[in-house]
């Protein structure tokens, strides 16, 4: 398998990650950026929140993971994580041959830890186009249900548990749909 050049680096990712919590802990001190993002947002998603809660939030939900899953596809070399996957499968399947062994064990975990940054450092490459963007997105959620006594979806969920399961729901069927790793 050949990874040269592409292990990249988590610079980019930690920017962004730092950028991230600079926003959302200055966003009542910055209303520039609450305005800016409340501009957007309340005549697209705040139009679907108001016609129907439920409804308008699975309709967001399913976007956002579409959106995030066609990121992921296109963000990361697919090829290589889908050939790191499958040499981890094989030490996993060789490891539970050799259980009863335990050096062997360990040579099968060692070999199979080479494989865990590279495939952090692909995996994580979409966050540098999403992790601003969902803070934003996030910090608006907050403030929509806030202002709108916080309602509870189908009748016991908050907007923000609502939102992880669907998403988790909608991200594997566009996972499996465009074949992402």
């Amino acid at each position: 398998m050949d990874t040269q050049g592409k292990e990249g680096s988590f610079a980019p990712v930690i920017i962004v990650m730092l950028a991230s919590l600079v926003i959302a802990f200055f966003w009542d001190k910055l209303e520039f950026i609450r305005n800016w993002v409340n501009v957007i947002l309340d005549p697209t998603a705040g139009v679907l929140l108001n016609w129907n809660l439920t409804f308008g939030m699975l309709i967001i939900v399913a976007f956002l993971s579409l959106l995030i899953t066609v990121i992921q596809k296109y963000a990361t070399d697919q090829k290589t994580l889908r050939e790191m996957k499958e040499e981890q499968k094989k030490l996993n399947d060789e490891a539970k041959k050799v259980r009863d062994n335990p050096e062997k064990m360990m040579e099968i975990q060692k070999e199979s830890m080479k494989f865990m940054v590279p495939m952090m450092k692909l995996s994580m490459r979409a966050l540098v186009f999403t992790g601003i963007p969902f803070i934003l997105f996030f910090r608006w959620f907050n403030d929509f249900f806030v202002a709108i006594g916080d309602p509870r979806f189908l009748g016991f969920l908050n907007w923000l548990f609502f939102y992880i399961i669907f998403s988790i729901i909608f991200s594997s069927i566009f996972r499996k749909i465009l074949k992402v790793v």
